[in-house]
């Protein structure tokens, strides 16, 4: 029987009160609307309530954290691209000329890029934050990928990183991520702490054919045969990647802030459920952005009871997803916070000439 090595606290998370979710709810429905008629909507704006309670929800700011590092695993060649595509993407969102910095754009979001473990020396970059714990991790095929102590640090790094940003005045934090294999050490992550078949969380990742997710499942299959690891530390430990760590790290700052964190896609949702097992208080800060077109997202949703909030077929990770649901996260604050009541409109006090 594996023993778990540590229970490490990391941060103190308060609980949401889901005592004040009726009243949350009435002050909704009595808004110039009929009750219920903004659908999903309303409930995202409850749980924004919840969160920044007693203060009423803030929407200005958003950042997304993009964590990038390498993987050991990629030389197995559990990808159709080689571990060097990590730096160049990196250099390309520095540039800012692919998928995270156009849809950044878009939802007027600020873009954080990270180097967790990336492969290589970049050299200082503005835009760039080096908080790199190693070149990359070890191969989890053969042996864990990272020490119980590189993983603490890569939480401990992020967790540090994210709270100084929301002390500079970020109201929602985004997470996403860029590492070569890392659908890979997402899926063993998702398989051990979800405790689903390993066959149902590994997936096409960046475009394998059958016989390419064929051998990805068979390598997936030799690392977790070599471990019986369950505490998330440890599996974090044992199968995951430095951006994942951070990614985790993320979800927990901002849960201690008590700022929203929005999740991308399959891999940042691994990172989420080793956040949420540390400390299930941080589920509630948590906002499910899409449903990923990677086959082993849905086991993360299921287990953590997520609905996110779109469904676009989207599978390329760098926090787009994330991205695409911060304007909904936006308009779900200001329900709360510029929607007239409908008795001020029915007295017809609403835009009434001084």
């Amino acid at each position: 029987m594996h023993a778990p090595r540590s229970s490490p606290p990391f941060c103190a998370i308060a609980p949401v009160d889901h005592a004040l979710e009726p009243t949350l709810r009435a002050r909704i429905d009595a808004k110039a609307k009929p009750p219920g008629s903004l659908g999903r909507l309303e409930d995202l704006a409850v749980q924004l309530g919840l969160i920044w309670h007693p203060a009423p929800p803030r929407a200005d700011r958003a950042t997304v954290f993009v964590f990038a590092a390498d993987h050991g695993l990629a030389a197995e060649s559990v990808s159709p691209y080689p571990a060097s595509v990590t730096r160049s993407m990196v250099r390309a969102y520095l540039a800012g000329c692919v998928g995270v910095n156009v849809l950044a754009k878009a939802a007027f979001t600020d873009l954080c890029v990270v180097d967790a473990g990336i492969d290589d020396d970049l050299p200082p970059c503005p835009g760039l934050i080096d908080r790199k714990i190693r070149r990359g991790t070890r191969n989890a095929s053969r042996e864990p990928a990272m020490s119980i102590d590189e993983a603490r640090r890569a939480i401990d790094a992020a967790v540090a990183l994210v709270s100084d940003a929301i002390d500079g005045g970020v109201d929602i934090v985004a997470i996403g991520e860029m590492g070569i294999g890392n659908t890979t050490s997402a899926a063993l992550i998702t398989h051990r702490l979800a405790a689903a078949p390993i066959a149902d969380c590994v997936g096409r990742g960046a475009g394998l054919d059958a016989a390419g997710v064929a051998h990805k499942l068979a390598i997936a299959e030799k690392a977790s045969a070599r471990t019986t690891a369950t505490a998330p530390l440890d599996v974090l430990a044992e199968f995951g990647g430095f951006e994942i760590a951070m990614m985790a790290g993320a979800v927990l700052a901002a849960a201690a802030r008590r700022r929203p964190v929005v999740i991308d896609g399959f891999i940042a949702s691994a990172a989420a459920l080793v956040a949420v097992r540390l400390h299930p208080e941080a589920r509630d800060y948590c906002v499910f952005s899409h449903r990923s077109a990677e086959r082993g997202h849905k086991v993360l949703l299921e287990t953590m009871a997520a609905t996110p909030y779109l469904d676009l077929g989207l599978r390329l990770g760098e926090g787009t997803g994330a991205l695409m649901a911060i304007p909904l996260v936006r308009a779900a604050a200001g329900i709360l916070t510029d929607f007239a009541d409908l008795s001020d409109v029915l007295a017809g006090t609403i835009g009434t000439p001084s």
